[in-house]
């Protein structure tokens, strides 16, 4: 599964998912909530990018 970078620095690996927002480990970016927000600037996942 990819990774998904937001603007401020943070990346979302599915395999770590998000744990202060109850996304469990092994969640794709493409299956996150569309109101699911980066948990250190609180963008919309919109605006991340997929790490090459």
């Amino acid at each position: 599964m990819d990774k998904y970078e937001c603007p401020c620095g943070y990346v979302y690996d599915p395999a770590e998912g998000d744990y202060e927002q109850g996304i469990e480990p092994g969640t794709a970016f493409e299956d996150l909530p569309d109101d699911w927000l980066c948990p250190q600037c609180q963008a919309g996942k919109d605006i991340f990018t997929k790490v090459e």
